[in-house]
């Protein structure tokens, strides 16, 4: 099964505004969102770069691997679930 993923910047405003929504996520519909920091490992930077198919440039970028859905930057708790759940 694969992962969910959060890539993120440690001192990203707009990822620290989704800290919330995961633990949130996380405890509501007993997910793992992996967290992975861009900003300071050019290895996870290149990843990102491999995975985002829409060119969302930046973070928070989210990709669930089972789907291969994506999200860009801070969304609703609503539209997090969502891409979550595959739905």
């Amino acid at each position: 099964m694969g992962e969910l993923l959060m890539f993120y910047g440690t001192e990203c405003v707009h990822c620290h505004e989704m800290l919330p929504l995961l633990d949130r996520l996380e405890e509501e519909e007993h997910l793992v969102v992996k967290k992975i920091e861009t900003w300071h490992n050019s290895k996870n930077t290149e990843l990102l770069r491999t995975l985002d198919t829409i060119e969302c440039g930046g973070v928070p970028f989210f990709y669930n691997e089972n789907t291969k859905k994506t999200l860009c930057g801070a969304v609703p708790f609503e539209r997090l679930k969502k891409w979550a759940l595959g739905l």
